[in-house]
């Protein structure tokens, strides 16, 4: 049987395939239609998808959608009309007409999508918003049991879900709705400081190390109450996300309280850096009493963590080192593109009881290019191009020389980080790395860090605690004695975002980091994701050429080719 899986019409829109219970695809719309964070239908992730592995509409027996529309209309409606009349403008934004859309969504892909060979005959399932995050996290999971905990802005009207996952089998234990939601309250602040919510969050995270928590600390805890007991509740009085559907995020008492706020682009003060500060603080003090109440329902030795909040991977340190759970698991599609993945396991393993298939390589599920397509590309640019004999060899040397490279080789990678498919590398020993890849290359913030790739073998020869992190999930703590040496992957407060690599996870990506400890005595590369700020990953050898053209990347490894600009 042929499962597909699809989120859309809210942000981060994808698609998966499934053979049975077997992953073929996972393919995210951002990566074709060049909008970050996309919400479109995903038309163009679904037609490479499908067209990849010979199939069309005709061929899929069940489609699962992320959400249930009634359930949204019904509860968000409630809702709004508890806080008339200031609820007015949200029955003006998109969530009324977003359910209408994706109840038009069958009729959409049976009248207009891809021209089908054959009638379709698939059968559409709409899948609760959690359930479908907690099965994208708990069936690609190496456990036969484990808690799971998913925490993300909401769903229908879910913020937070707790569960079980046992064999086949996903159970809900408790829940936390609407106007409560720990994803909201950081969006809300992350718009407060001049990032985009759902998309800036990860900026507050890189900015919050440079601020001092204390400044604020008192005063973030009057806006967000939490016990022991799993239970949390955000002061209300500071916020009008609730009342505005997302369209106002604060109230002016949050501004009476912390100053106004920050307009996009203008200059980082010490305040924000401050808010910063108590807000990751207290975010990751509320979700460890969460961590613990949740081993006090499943007293399991594993937890299953999913959801927007799992891509903060300070927290997900914080959870590794002091929560009560021996073994944590978070899928590298955290967000809510996996919710298309975990729609369609949803119905392989929960609906249909197929059994569970082992996912050996979740990270690289997205679009490849033959060496034939990324020759004609680089043919259609100005570009020198080289097939070195010994390509790895000769790219540690340029890496060692102190030179920028873009790295496209393989299958994409899905979710947010890029992990040495789409990459681009540096020495982490040089000083003065960090600032030139932000300058001159990315033309970001010059707060935000970089992340280092390091041999598995070698992890904790540089940073402390780490069992394993190939998803680039979890922060830790560069060791003192090595901090100098690896410089331009130490953040501001001795601390990196780390991705261990294995020889069986990705084999030409781990040649690669061993060529360069071989030359260096440092195995390890600074790996940031290929693109320039406010871009998606590039996807196609024809992105790759243009983002590599357009920055102060030296060199372009473009499957097995070495460009160079003349």
């Amino acid at each position: 049987m042929y499962f597909l899986g699809i989120s859309a019409y809210a942000h981060d829109s994808a698609v998966a395939l499934l053979d049975g219970g077997r992953i073929l695809g996972f393919v995210e719309q951002e990566r074709f239609d060049r909008r970050k964070h996309s919400g479109a239908f995903p038309d163009l992730a679904l037609e490479n998808l499908l067209t990849k592995h010979g199939l069309d509409l005709s061929d899929v027996d069940e489609i699962a959608f992320f959400m249930k529309p009634w359930q949204l209309i019904a509860r968000r409606t409630a809702r709004a009309l508890r806080y008339l009349p200031r609820s007015l403008i949200q029955f003006a934004t998109y969530r009324p007409g977003n359910a209408l859309r994706i109840l038009a969504v069958e009729s959409h892909l049976r009248r207009d999508l891809l021209s089908p060979h054959r009638p379709p005959r698939f059968r559409m399932r709409h899948v609760e918003h959690h359930l479908a995050h907690a099965a994208s996290v708990f069936y690609p999971s190496p456990f036969e049991e484990a808690a799971v905990l998913s925490i993300d802005g909401a769903g229908e009207d879910i913020t937070t879900w707790f569960g079980r996952g046992v064999g086949t089998r996903l159970e809900r234990l408790g829940c936390i709705r609407l106007p409560h939601s720990l994803g909201l309250f950081y969006s809300a602040i992350t718009d407060y400081l001049g990032f985009k919510p759902w998309g800036g969050e990860g900026k507050v995270m890189g900015l919050a190390p440079y601020g001092d928590p204390d400044r604020y600390y008192p005063q973030m805890c009057e806006l967000l109450h939490w016990n022991d007991d799993g239970w949390f509740e955000v002061n209300l009085r500071y916020f009008d996300y609730h009342v505005t559907g997302w369209t106002r995020w604060v109230s002016p008492m949050f501004e009476q309280v912390f100053g106004p706020r920050r307009r996009p682009e203008s200059d980082m003060t010490s305040t924000y850096q401050d808010v910063a500060a108590a807000l990751q603080r207290v975010v990751e003090e509320a979700v460890l009493a969460l961590v613990r109440h949740m081993h006090t329902l499943v007293p399991s030795r594993n937890l299953c963590l999913v959801g927007g909040l799992a891509l903060n991977s300070v927290l997900n340190g914080r959870i590794e080192r002091e929560g009560p759970f021996e073994n944590i698991f978070i899928t590298p599609a955290a967000n809510d593109a996996g919710t298309a993945l975990g729609g369609a396991l949803f119905l392989a393993h929960s609906i249909h009881s197929l059994q569970r298939v082992e996912a050996s390589e979740l990270a690289y599920l997205g679009p490849d290019y033959s060496s034939e397509q990324c020759a004609a590309a680089a043919a259609r640019f100005d570009v020198k191009i080289e097939r070195p004999a010994e390509l790895i060899e000769r790219v540690a040397d340029l890496l060692a020389g102190g030179k920028i490279i873009a790295w496209f080789h393989g299958r994409m990678e899905v979710g947010p980080r890029s992990l040495g498919n789409r990459s681009i590398l540096a020495d982490p020993r040089d000083l003065t790395m960090k600032d030139t890849i932000n300058h001159r290359v990315k033309h970001r913030e010059s707060f935000r860090p970089f992340a280092p790739s390091v041999l598995y073998e070698a992890a904790n020869d540089y940073f402390e605690g780490v069992k394993e992190s190939p998803y680039m999930l979890s922060v830790y703590t560069v060791r003192r004695e090595q901090r100098s040496r690896v410089p331009a992957i130490t953040h501001v407060d001795g601390t990196a975002r780390v991705q261990t690599v294995r020889r069986d996870q990705n084999p030409i990506y781990y040649r690669l980091i061993e060529a360069f400890g071989q030359r260096t005595g440092v195995p390890m590369l600074l790996n940031t994701s290929f693109n320039v700020r406010g871009e998606p990953i590039v996807c196609t050898p024809e992105d790759a050429i243009a983002c590599f053209r357009g920055t102060g990347i030296d060199h372009l490894v473009l499957g097995d080719l070495l460009l160079s600009k003349p």
